[in-house]
């Protein structure tokens, strides 16, 4: 029998436990492509995961990691032939069947983007799921005509991992960035993705007192929610837009709808995790092009499949800096 190392999640006596097993090859999942994973990476939603939290997981054992990255071992699959590098997010993989917080990983060749040329595994998980939303809501701003010079882009929860990659792509992109955070002492780190501006998150986190405030954004990028997404809504220029792609500050929205009636302002959701798989492909071709790979590192540490379980509250807590990258062999 042929044998992988994984990050096993069970549950016992109404508790996740992690264990790292050697699981055999037989037990992966039904799909038309094997891939043999080099890296898979932690995103808030495998904090939740990891902690049994919100109850996204109904069947254990799992294997974790919504995201990986590796070469095609096995397909049967014309799109796709062994030692084609490829990239992983969302499809509820690591969450309704294993993912990839292991050395091997099975799925339907329809989850799998070919990764693009000059972007290595370890980059393409530095990006992640996170750095994916994020592009995911810049493309989207753009469609709302965001443009260049248009005034100040707002970033919350902006030294995470949406917020670091947001940062960094508004910025390469001729923005001008205002990073919103409540860790006051990655000023250095947030500047020198290209925040020209930080602002205390406090500043935004208090529930709106009227429904129109002065105009301050030509658009914003929200990882917060709550009063947060409340308050962006009343300080949107005139037909500006907020993309949501996070709701680490809560899932309420205590908001009226005076900002879309008088300003015409736009509420964009993000959704990566079932997002088509053709504006995947254009996403990741545009990360690949305008993400500035020498701040990608600056953002990014790699860490070993064992320190998970410990890094999980942290990241829940807002804690971790950027983007960490797990090496699922080490």
């Amino acid at each position: 029998m042929t044998t992988f190392r994984a990050l096993v999640l069970h549950e016992e006596g109404g508790k996740v436990v992690p264990r790292i097993e050697a699981v055999d090859e037989a037990r992966l999942p039904a799909g038309e492509v094997t891939v043999a994973v080099e890296c898979s990476t932690l995103n808030y939603k495998d904090g939740m995961i990891l902690q049994g939290i919100g109850r996204l997981v109904r069947n254990y054992p799992l294997v974790p990691g919504i995201d990986f990255a590796g070469t095609v071992e096995l397909s049967d699959s014309p799109e796709f032939k062994p030692g084609d590098p490829v990239i992983l997010t969302g499809w509820r993989v690591g969450e309704a069947q294993w993912g990839g917080y292991a050395e091997k990983a099975r799925v339907p060749a329809s989850y799998l983007v070919r990764r693009p040329d000059g972007l290595s595994a370890r980059q393409a998980m530095a990006i992640g799921t996170a750095g994916f939303t994020a592009m995911l809501a810049v493309v989207a701003l753009e469609r709302h005509a965001l443009r260049p010079g248009g005034g100040d882009v707002l970033v919350t929860g902006a030294a995470g991992g949406v917020g670091s990659v947001a940062v960094t792509l508004l910025s390469r992109l001729g923005h001008r960035v205002v990073a919103s955070t409540g860790r006051p002492e990655q000023r250095d780190y947030l500047t020198e993705l290209g925040a020209a501006e930080l602002i205390d998150r406090a500043i935004l986190s208090a529930k709106p007192t009227r429904p129109l405030d002065r105009e301050r954004w030509a658009g914003a990028i929200d990882a917060v929610g709550g009063n947060t997404l409340a308050t962006i809504l009343t300080q949107l220029n005139y037909r500006a837009s907020v993309a949501a792609c996070g709701l680490a500050g809560g899932s309420d929205l205590p908001a009226t709808v005076i900002p879309f009636l008088l300003r015409g302002v736009n509420l964009l959701g993000i959704d990566s995790v079932m997002c088509p798989r053709d504006d995947r492909i254009a996403a990741w071709q545009r990360l690949a092009q305008d993400l500035p790979l020498e701040k990608l590192d600056r953002m990014t540490q790699t860490v070993p499949l064992s320190a998970l379980p410990d890094l999980a509250p942290e990241i829940l807590g807002g804690q971790v800096r950027g983007r960490i990258v797990v090496d699922v062999r080490a």
